[in-house]
């Protein structure tokens, strides 16, 4: 089943032992001496002055806020009248920036913008209201003004008086051929979707209600969130299904416990036919314009967050640019995309509809949870990396996110240097504003994943583990424009520094390549050896440090698409990655002894 962070299973990761990396911390200082061979580890000094001082100063995440601010009052999904508003409220910004739409544009408009319109196969929903009442007590158990995600996405409406009927709980979802549901409202602690697959309307049910929000959620503490949840749409049987809060199932089951129970429910939501909307704003290239790099930010999910915050980021990111180039600040070599639609879908298309366009993306990046206040979230700032072997082999500080990633083999390696690069990037603007970047290995899941499906380099800014995550507690309140602020900036610095990228700039890149791999190798020295005392085999590891050796070489050789004539980097690829080849073969003598 494929994944969406929108639609997400999760899974705990186990800790890792680091005790024992600190156990055997004092061998690294000797094993660098021994094997490094002179080279230098630490990565080169941040190259792109020109680029930080008028980015940082200029870049105020006021814009990105207010945009967030306004998208996140509305349950967006495709088609609906708050997703709707929220295109048309990115349009009327780039008009003002000076974006011209490309029917009315001219042969020398570098701002352009276009609004792709497709009809639904289906119609589009939204909540409009709903109360859920224990034995029509007066005192509500939810109610849609405190709790917008107590209906469940695709949920039908119940008559206009609402429904009164005996609730059973089901403890064991197996044990529903056995019983009686007919007329009667059933709860159970599962998905709505896994109940709508074990037939409970078929079996006459009138409606649903679940809770299950993950442990990683503290439903203990935020004892009145409810993470969205969805049931398939269903024309014929018009389902409903209300999705609880802890507080409110701690509640239900209380009252259940004494005796019979009746729930009164009215539900009130709006399906209708629509359009998919789009929209796509190109800051023109001025020598390869072919070439681009494009940012995505979906649209649909309600939350602030999730993702309000790459709407606005993505905006003020756009507006900034077109400012600085129409000021003589800025000048592009290749063109820079946004793009605003349905998570994974719009990507999708916009990769796939237009193999020559497809061709000419080099680098794609997601926008997705960019503006957290991580202090209220507890979430950390993270880019999820394009595969690597982390993903194979996850250990030291490289662990999968509660969101949770399968494991990968060799054959899913896409060696770049666009990680290192990017991760560099920000490195040095959490330098300048004392704020903590990570990474975490490839997960999937969110905009990232089509530009890697057609071999585009791509990667994901976002932000895990957040405790109001998907939650209708995921609101403005839980947002910071700092956040915002270092986001864009370090998203902006790096994309111009590749969209001018020469020579010049490969060569730099080389360098953070060739001193990634190398911190990288030692690094996995020392969890090898550590793995070795713990019973792993010596050829399990070296097929561990011959996979990075093999992805830092191949990366390296990236680094060609960025200049004109090969011949201008050739040198330097030869010296870093016979660099990267001897410490690699030390490294395996050493583990072999």
């Amino acid at each position: 089943m494929v994944q969406y962070r929108g639609i997400a299973c999760f899974k705990n990761q186990s800790p890792q032992p680091y005790f024992l990396i600190f156990m055997y911390s004092f061998r690294i200082l000797f094993i660098v001496s021994l094997l490094y061979l002179g080279c230098k580890t630490e990565r080169p000094k941040e190259f792109q002055q020109n680029y930080s001082a008028p980015v940082s100063s200029k870049f105020t995440g006021d814009l990105a806020y207010e945009t967030t601010a306004f998208v996140e009052q509305y349950w967006r999904v495709v088609g609906n009248t708050g997703f709707n508003k929220s295109i048309y409220k990115i349009e009327e910004q780039l008009k003002k920036v000076g974006f011209v739409n490309e029917a009315n544009a001219k042969p020398n408009d570098l701002f352009t913008y276009r609004i792709e319109k497709r009809p639904l196969e289906r119609p589009t929903w939204e909540p409009v209201n709903a109360v859920v009442k224990i034995n029509n007590d007066e005192f509500p158990l939810l109610e849609f003004a405190s709790n917008r995600n107590m209906i469940v996405l695709n949920s039908f409406s119940t008559p206009e008086e609402g429904v009164l009927a005996e609730v059973i709980y089901v403890e064991d979802i197996k044990a529903l051929k056995d019983l009686d549901v007919h007329g009667k409202i059933v709860f159970a602690e599962t998905s709505p979707a896994q109940l709508m697959r074990n037939g409970v309307l078929g079996a006459g049910a009138l409606g649903i209600v679940t809770y299950n929000n993950p442990d990683y959620l503290q439903p203990e503490k935020n004892r009145t969130s409810i993470q969205f949840r969805s049931i398939p749409y269903d024309e014929d049987q018009k389902p409903w299904a209300i999705a609880l809060s802890y507080e409110a199932k701690e509640r239900l089951k209380t009252k259940l416990a004494q005796g019979k129970v009746e729930l009164f429910v009215n539900i009130q939501t709006n399906s209708y036919p629509s359009e998919e909307l789009t929209i796509i704003a190109d800051i023109k290239g001025a020598t390869r314009p072919e070439e681009r790099l494009v940012f995505s930010a979906h649209v649909q999910e309600p939350g602030a967050n999730d993702n309000a915050s790459g709407v606005g980021l993505a905006l003020e990111m756009a507006s900034l640019t077109a400012q600085l180039i129409t000021n003589n600040q800025l000048k592009l070599d290749r063109t820079l995309t946004f793009l605003w639609g349905d998570e994974i879908v719009s990507t999708g298309r916009y990769v796939k509809e237009d193999s020559i366009r497809a061709k000419s993306i080099k680098w794609g990046i997601s926008l997705d949870m960019v503006g957290e206040n991580t202090e209220i979230t507890g979430a950390t700032f993270l880019i999820e990396k394009m595969p690597d072997p982390s993903a194979i082999w996850t250990r030291g500080k490289d662990q999968h996110t509660e969101w949770g990633g399968k494991v990968l083999t060799l054959a899913d390696m896409q060696p770049h240097y666009l990680n290192d690069f990017l991760i560099s990037q920000f490195e040095a603007q959490g330098k300048r504003a004392n704020w903590k970047v990570s990474t975490n290995p490839y997960e999937g899941g969110s905009d990232h994943v089509p530009f890697l499906r057609n071999n585009i380099p791509s990667v994901l800014f976002w932000h895990f583990t957040d405790q109001f995550y998907h939650t209708d507690n995921d609101r403005l309140d839980k947002v910071s424009k700092s956040t915002l602020k270092n986001v864009g900036t370090a998203a902006l610095i790096s994309a111009y520094t590749l969209l001018n990228g020469n020579e010049n700039t490969a060569k730099n890149i080389i360098k953070i390549l060739e001193a990634a791999a190398l911190s990288r190798l030692n690094e996995e020295l020392l969890h090898s050896q550590i793995a070795i005392e713990n019973g792993a085999t010596i050829n399990s590891q070296i097929e561990i440090i011959k996979a990075w050796e093999d992805w830092y070489l191949k990366a390296i050789e990236t680094t060609k698409d960025i200049v004109v004539d090969e011949a201008l980097i050739k040198e330097q690829i030869t010296e870093s990655k016979r660099g990267i080849q001897t410490l690699s073969d030390n490294i395996i003598e050493k583990l072999k002894n």
